[in-house]
This record gives structure tokens, C-alpha cells and sequence, in this order.
């Protein structure tokens, strides 16, 4: 019996390591791609964006078109995670290097949060290097 729950355990836990690194492979595809509604897919109902000097607290359709703008007028090259990890209360951050079309460089960092089974990204930061 004890064999068997730990198996179970050491599985779920597997699990959620699995899905955790699926979703920063989808958000940096996004990233990478400049693909705004599939980052705003893991946007919380509200997100906490900074974008260079425009900081607030955005719904998700806000959020999403000024994500959107910003991608219009620095249209990505490449995007590589420098960074990620886990808190002990299963919170997710990322942290990566954007590098555009225009030879500009940003410095993005996403934090998620565990919200109805699901992870959400409760803020994101795009700041120049």
C-alpha cells in the first residue's frame, strides 16, 4: 500500500512538472512569435502589465490589445528563457530575453499563479534592456 501511494504521489508530482514546462513552452512560442491572443489565453481576468513606461492593471481584453501593440511596433525576432522556477505555494515565473526585428532587446518576465486547476498569468513585464 505504501509502495503504491508513493508511486501515485512521485506520478502526480511528475505530472505537474509536466504541465508547468508546457506552458512556458506555449507562452515562449507566443513570445517568439508575437502572438498576443495565445498569451492572452493565460491572462487572469485582471493582469498587472507593464509595458517600458505604461504600468496598470488591465483586463484581459485590454491587456491583450496593448500586448498587441506593442508586438505591431516591435515585431519579435527571438525570445529565450533565461530564468524559471516555482515557489513552494506553486506559484510559476519566467524570465527571458526578447530580441526584435529592430535590433532592440526587452527583458520579460511572467508570473503565473494556480487558479481553478489552471495556471494564469497574474502579471507581465516587458522592460528595454
Amino acid at each position: 500500500m505504501k509502495k503504491t501511494l508513493l508511486f501515485l504521489v512521485a506520478t502526480i508530482a511528475s505530472l505537474q512538472v509536466s504541465i508547468a514546462f508546457d506552458i512556458y513552452d506555449d507562452i515562449t512560442a507566443a513570445l517568439r512569435s508575437g502572438n498576443s491572443a495565445a498569451i492572452a489565453a493565460y491572462f487572469d481576468r485582471s493582469v498587472d502589465l507593464t509595458i517600458l513606461s505604461q504600468e496598470d492593471v488591465y483586463s484581459k481584453a485590454q491587456a491583450e490589445i496593448i500586448l498587441k501593440d506593442f508586438f505591431n511596433k516591435n515585431a519579435p525576432k527571438s525570445f529565450n528563457i533565461i530564468h524559471k522556477g516555482t515557489s513552494k505555494d506553486g506559484s510559476m515565473f519566467g524570465i527571458g530575453s526578447l530580441a526584435t526585428t529592430s535590433g532592440a532587446s526587452f527583458r520579460v518576465t511572467f508570473y503565473l499563479k494556480p487558479l481553478n486547476g489552471s495556471d494564469v498569468i497574474q502579471e507581465l513585464r516587458i522592460e528595454k534592456e
